[in-house]
């Protein structure tokens, strides 16, 4: 490559921050995943704690034990942990959102770039190039 093809270090610094906005989404989607799969089981739990009766002896993990503990206040502190799970994912979902919409928005820019530096007419279009 010669140095009139090289890749000019403020396209290098869009390509860097380009692959950077991939890996916080890639991170942000597998959050996003472990939050609504905690939210599942939180689902299911609350489902079977409703199908017990008072009288039935509930127990909750505190680490690597089974502690005995009162069907009133498991469901109280399971529905606490759904709505938390709800705004953890739907505050995920908007990173998500921001995420994508940069990555797309730079993916345009960088795009641009390659084109206006393969095109040996700057002001005459290339092949598929958009005209705005």
């Amino acid at each position: 490559m010669s140095t009139s093809e090289e890749i000019p270090p403020w396209l290098r610094e869009q390509l860097a921050r380009y692959e950077q906005l991939q890996q916080n989404l890639q991170a942000i989607v597998a959050q996003k995943q472990q939050v609504d799969l905690e939210s599942s089981d939180i689902d299911r739990a609350i489902e079977e704690l409703k199908k017990a009766s008072e009288s039935d002896a509930v127990y909750k993990s505190a680490g690597n034990l089974l502690v005995k503990s009162k069907k009133d206040v498991l469901l109280k502190e399971l529905e606490e942990k759904k709505e938390l799970a709800g705004t953890r994912s739907a505050v995920l979902t908007k990173q998500e959102q921001r995420v994508r919409e940069n990555l797309k928005e730079l993916e345009t820019k960088i795009n641009d770039a390659v084109k206006s530096r393969t095109n040996p007419n700057p002001g005459v279009p290339s092949p598929g190039q958009r005209i705005s």
